[in-house]
């Protein structure tokens, strides 16, 4: 929102929320219709374009979209090292705004104007004509509006919107007043009219010139510099005929320098070119991939994660990952997707963020949950596994945390089978097990003695249930045969019980992977489930609660974090996640990994210590942990 809102600020469809699309319905229906019931020599091809068209313009700004995250959080070439949160993305969630007033129009014109209906597909006299029109009248014109709108009157109403964004994505090159877009539709407007007014419109003339405007908003957007600084060397006269994603960054940190809109020649003629507009492009072009501190090794889920994921839909991914109709009827980018995952997918770098002097990232194992659980594709799902902790040892990284199903015991033993085959690496290998135990015994409330422990057994449940035991509260568990795995391992075996009552007698219990529906149905209202699996339970119940799987609030100073992990909330990290980043800060030397654990307590603290925060009320952590259980 601009700092003044002024007039037309809000788009008219801004109501409508994700049903917007509506407004281009009857126009849609009335194209299909009327190309149908007409005659072939009737029929309006250029109507029938509009809207695969405006699918094309919503494609080719999504990859912009993606390259540009992928590659800023690789670091090769990125231009601004500031910082996206998740108020910048909800300010940017409606960029496709701009695309339904394109169709819109369209549609207008279509209808009312002879000219701007049944275009051939190519006039080389009409192609000319936009080009010339868009080099003269439209980048004078658009430069001169430009600075109009860095006045103090219009950008505090209007332009202030837009520069909210310091560090710039693809997109946000549209984010503007609904009032400053007509401003911009009636100047770029100016090429189309006149070929539709001199009858030399083409499909060629009109969807390219406005690709081309797309393309290049995109492109002076994406913060990472592509462009190759002997292109200019070849031909000089280019710099003032093409910009650079450094040359526009320099306006969105300057402010007042680099007004024009993709040819910089005004911007000579009239002395606003930034000084340092060749140096950054020079140092951005040199700019090495970054060396992460720590790598958080996480996969995706399902195929449909891959909108959920920070290179896929922004606005999606900046919440906590859920079902959503319209991702639904993407089936066949999902399918196409996950078949080149099964064959051709790479781990790849999904997120980068900075916590005090460490480097942080996120790289994704392009396999999926089912893929994991099959026996037959551990090999493979293994050699990728190596090859990214082989990887994160090549860039001097610190920590390396084993997330979700990459450290499944039948898989790799936790971890363990890497560090037996690489006995001399320099990285530590987390998998976060002691800071999930202290956040699951830290969720439990206040004056519980005794729990029921579902589901099945994992390092973690047994380490939860030894010191559940040995502080006095009594662990019941649901089968006899994960009775008598786990008491093998619990020197206070009077504390724990194979299940002698009704599951309905439980108001606490301890849920992981193997929990049941019938079983959820049988507990009783207001019963409590506390998660210890990396997964979430299916919630059945109304009126019971759900915890969280074992996670952590980030630190206030946790930078560039404007996705949510999977179903967490926002600003949530799992506690594999967040053990990594303690592990790096305190500087410790062991291995967390296989059936090695580190000391639960000391772990909390450190992780207390460094600004991490309890999911749920801090009522049970406030004076340190156990205090509650020790008291009991």
């Amino acid at each position: 929102m601009a700092t003044t809102p002024g007039l037309l600020t809000d788009w008219p469809w801004t109501p409508l929320g994700r049903f917007k699309y509506v407004v281009l319905a009857p126009w849609v229906a009335h194209s299909i219709y009327s190309n149908a019931t007409k005659g072939e020599s009737e029929r309006d091809l250029t109507n029938l374009l509009i809207l695969p068209f405006l699918l094309w313009r919503m494609l080719h700004d999504q990859i912009w979209i993606s390259i540009s995250r992928h590659r800023t959080a690789n670091g090769k070439n990125r231009i601004v090292d500031k910082t996206i949160e998740f108020e910048q993305v909800d300010r940017e969630s409606n960029w496709d705004d701009q695309i339904i007033l394109n169709g819109i129009l369209f549609y207008i014109f279509n209808n009312l104007l002879s000219n701007a209906s049944r275009l051939p597909l190519w006039r080389t006299d009409g192609v000319i004509l936009t080009s010339l029109l868009h080099s003269g009248p439209v980048e004078f014109l658009y430069y001169w509006l430009h600075r109009a709108l860095h006045h103090h009157f219009l950008y505090s109403r209007y332009h202030s919107h837009h520069h909210s964004s310091i560090v710039t994505e693809p997109i946000t090159s549209v984010i503007h007043p609904f009032g400053e877009h007509i401003a911009y539709f009636l100047l770029f407007a100016i090429p189309i009219l006149a070929t539709w007014y001199t009858g030399t419109a083409s499909l060629a003339s009109m969807f390219g010139y406005i690709t081309y405007i797309d393309l290049m908003n995109n492109m002076g957007h994406c913060n990472f510099e592509l462009i190759p600084k002997r292109l200019f060397s070849i031909f000089p006269p280019l710099k003032y005929l093409m910009y650079t994603p450094s040359y526009h960054s320099l306006h969105h940190t300057q402010f007042r320098t680099n007004y024009s809109l993709f040819m910089p020649f005004y911007d000579y003629i009239y002395g606003t070119m930034d000084k340092s507009t060749d140096s950054l492009h020079e140092t951005s072009l040199q700019r090495e991939e970054d060396a992460p501190d720590v790598v958080h090794l996480t996969h995706l889920t399902t195929p449909q994660s891959i909108y959920h994921i920070r290179l896929g839909f922004a606005s999606v991914a900046s919440k906590p990952e859920g079902s959503t109709w319209y991702i639904l009827l993407m089936w066949p980018v999902t399918l196409w997707s996950a078949i080149i995952n099964s064959i051709y997918g790479r781990t790849f770098i999904l997120e980068r963020n900075k916590l005090e002097k460490l480097k942080l990232q996120s790289w994704a194992i392009p396999r999926y949950n089912v893929q994991y659980l099959k026996k037959w594709r551990s090999r493979a799902i293994n050699g990728l596994i190596e090859k990214a902790i082989l990887d994160a040892e090549a860039k001097g990284t610190k920590v390396l945390s084993l997330g979700l199903l990459n450290q499944r015991k039948e898989l790799n033993k936790n971890g363990e089978f890497f560090m037996r085959r690489y006995p001399k690496l320099k990285l530590r290998v987390v998998d976060g097990s002691s800071l999930a135990v202290a956040t699951v015994l830290n969720s439990i409330p206040k004056g519980t003695t005794e729990v029921l422990l579902v589901g099945n057994l994992t390092k973690v449940a047994r380490s939860v249930a030894l010191a559940l035991c040995e502080r006095g509260i009594q662990v019941n568990i649901s089968s006899q045969y994960e009775f008598e795995k786990l008491k093998q391992s619990v020197a206070s075996q009077s504390n724990l019980v194979v299940l002698s009552k009704s599951v309905a007698a439980y108001k606490t219990w301890l849920v992981g992977d193997g929990l049941t529906e019938k079983q959820q149905l049988n507990a009783p209202k207001g019963a409590l489930f506390i998660p210890f699996s990396t997964f979430p339970p299916k919630k059945v119940r109304s009126d019971c609660s759900y915890l969280h799987t074992p996670a952590m609030l980030a630190p206030a100073s946790l930078q560039n974090l404007d996705s949510c992990e999977n179903w967490l909330p926002r600003r949530a990290l799992s506690a594999v996640r967040a053990a990594g980043i303690v592990h790096a800060l305190e500087g410790w030397t062991e291995h967390e990994c296989g059936e090695n654990m580190l000391n639960v307590e000391e772990v909390w603290q450190a992780a207390l210590k460094h600004g991490f925060r309890p999911l749920g009320s801090p009522s049970n952590w406030s004076h340190g942990l156990f205090d509650w259980l020790i008291d009991a």
